[in-house]
């Protein structure tokens, strides 16, 4: 896990919503566990003030759905889980980033090429 991002904050901030939403494939999670399956994919250490608004957005949304879990021994806390809403929309917007990534990748092939 990495406190800094392995790309540019713009790029972490514009991919955020797709990063939130793919962490939670796997099943719920809390807020602290997103952050921390987000610095380990290479997205750094976000702080809540960047995460919960995100969150908030998506379950607005209702691509994620919050439940309150009662704590074992410590405080409760709200779990996040993906909607088949946000389902639909990760793979609709992946599917995007790829052919942006394409797209930049043609385009700049092409460049060398014609440079």
């Amino acid at each position: 896990m990495s406190d800094t991002a392995n790309w540019p904050t713009p790029w972490v901030r514009a991919a955020l919503d797709l990063a939130v939403l793919a962490s939670l494939t796997d099943g719920r999670l809390h807020g602290y566990a997103i952050a921390q399956a987000l610095a380990a994919h290479g997205f750094g250490l976000l702080k809540g003030g960047s995460l919960y608004p995100v969150l908030n957005r998506l379950e607005e949304a209702g691509d994620v759905a919050a439940a309150w879990v009662e704590g074992s021994g410590g405080p409760g806390r709200r779990e996040y889980d993906l909607t088949s809403a946000g389902r639909d929309r990760l793979d609709r917007e992946l599917a995007s980033w790829r052919e942006l990534g394409e797209t930049l990748t043609t385009m700049s092939t092409g460049a060398i090429r014609n440079g």
